[in-house]
């Protein structure tokens, strides 16, 4: 089970929005053009691509912006780019995604490109538009003085090196040196063979093929490549390195030891940017205060969700949210919200594409009944949010006698069943308010209930949902338990 989940949820529901983190690196765009592959050309034997269509992704740095912005971040982007139709295009996807790109310096260089022509869901070339010099001393140096600027302001740092010439050495340093002074994490993720201008960062990020240039070992040999990269972390003052192996997963190299994060398994379409995505979730935990073993964690979780689209996608924070809240994997605890908090986790299963299921009672004195309810409530969609009626509210409605069982612990029992998804307690005397507050998808009653008599109905109805009703399991009930344990023993 994933480590620190309540603290990694309030991050995604909300948290991330509060953290401010820099993307320092070599900004690209990256294009895509689809068509279908009918017959080979007569004037070469290349095949003929019938155009269907075609579309723009942040590339390179800018994919890892995308990525913190995805996870919710307040997110800043620091880079070079050209005057020309490629930068057109790549600072309106950004501007639409809420990236900051005040620390972008316009260059006299290209902006970078990679065209991807794809046939049948192969790719069959890629065109790459990109300046083998490097940009003049004045930008590097207005590139700089941005960057450590905006470093200051900020909760954690991205040096994100494609090895396109935007990080200098002398960047490089004088980014490190202003986030150590500002005492917030620096993460790297590295193109170049030489260390030594990430030298004092808090992490460097390789993949093995990465660690494989920079230490000399080949990366098929894994146990003499990580002993080789245990060298690394004192000669440039790392505070440990975190190596993604792809299938394996990702280690954490310290000097007071190891961490290893297996990778979760999922149907692999495209790895394209699953870096990207490892090292801006990383990076974007680390800046929420959770351990970076949590980090590394969650990295995986990110990672194996990408790799299941096709082209450069970047996370986004719903679908950790949609993968951590599946019912086995939390706590009863954790599956108690109150309204505000059962909102936003509504919201973000919404945007997952999950159907919204909604019921309620007072589930006093747990019978087969409610157990027949709640599995038929599952038929209906992929999450149940439970309206459990406070101590206060059953009074009211059943007498002075009831609740026999307090709200809390029959908010603790509901959640433990693995059917409930959600348990929100509320005080009122129908869940109408929360039912409005939530609009589910689905709206379940048991009972000799019409559609029409079932509070919320409307409500429901208009949003486009639909009401079902249960059919009762005859003979159980809470106050024939009652009567039951109240009866004179024979």
């Amino acid at each position: 089970m994933l480590p620190e989940v309540p603290a990694i949820l309030n991050l995604l529901e909300g948290g991330f929005a509060q953290l401010r983190v820099l993307v320092v690196g070599d900004l690209m765009l990256d294009r895509y053009i689809l068509g279908e592959v009918e017959r080979i050309s007569p004037e070469a034997p290349v095949p003929i691509i019938r155009h269907a269509e075609r579309y723009e992704r942040p590339g390179g740095a800018a994919n890892v912006a995308m990525n913190l912005a995805g996870l919710g971040c307040q997110t800043f982007l620091a880079g070079l780019w050209g005057a020309d139709g490629d930068q057109a295009v790549l600072a309106q996807l950004l501007k639409t995604a809420q990236v900051d790109t005040l620390g972008v310096v316009s260059s006299t260089l290209p902006t970078t490109s990679k065209t991807r022509i794809i046939g049948r869901s192969q790719q069959i070339l890629r065109l790459d538009i990109e300046s083998r010099e490097l940009p003049p001393q004045t930008e590097s140096t207005q590139l700089q003085e941005r960057a450590t600027a905006l470093t200051a302001k900020m909760h954690a740092v991205i040096l994100s090196d494609y090895a396109k010439g935007a990080l200098t050495d002398e960047i490089c340093e004088a980014v490190i040196r202003a986030a150590r002074l500002a005492g917030i994490p620096v993460v790297v993720d590295p193109k170049t063979r030489f260390f030594n201008k990430y030298s004092g960062a808090t992490t460097v990020c390789p993949n093995l093929a990465e660690l494989s240039v920079a230490t000399g070992v080949p990366a098929w040999d894994t146990p003499k490549l990580l002993a080789a990269a245990r060298e690394l972390l004192a000669e440039h003052d790392f505070d440990y390195l975190t190596v993604t192996m792809s299938e394996k997963g990702i280690r954490i190299l310290a000097p007071e030891g190891e961490y290893h994060s297996p990778a979760r398994a999922r149907e692999v379409f495209d790895v394209s940017g699953a870096g990207d995505t490892a090292i801006a979730t990383i990076t974007a935990a680390l800046a929420g205060g959770l351990k970076r073993e949590t980090a590394v964690e969650l990295a995986n979780v990110a990672a194996g969700i990408v790799v299941g689209k096709v082209g450069t996608v970047p996370i986004a924070a719903h679908e950790l949210v949609a993968a951590l809240t599946r019912s086995a994997t939390l706590t009863s605890a954790e599956k108690i919200l109150d309204f505000s908090r059962a909102r936003l986790r509504v919201a973000e299963w919404r945007a997952a594409g999950e159907t919204i299921v909604f019921t309620n009672g007072c589930f006093d004195l747990l019978h087969v009944g409610h157990i027949t309810l709640l599995e038929e409530c599952r038929r209906f969609g992929s999450k149940l949010v439970l309206g459990l009626n406070t101590d206060a509210s059953i009074s009211r409605l059943k007498g002075p006698s009831r609740p026999i069982v307090g709200e809390n612990e029959r908010a603790r029992v509901m959640a433990a069943l693995g059917n409930v998804d959600a348990v929100v307690l509320f005080d009122q005397d129908t869940p109408l308010e929360l039912i409005r507050l939530l609009e589910p998808n689905v709206l379940v009653k048991g009972g000799d209930y019409t559609v029409e008599s079932v509070v919320g109905h409307e409500d429901v109805l208009a949003n486009g949902g639909r009401v079902e009703i249960v059919a009762t399991v005859e003979g159980f009930s809470t106050t024939n338990l009652v009567r039951k344990l109240s009866a004179p023993t024979p």
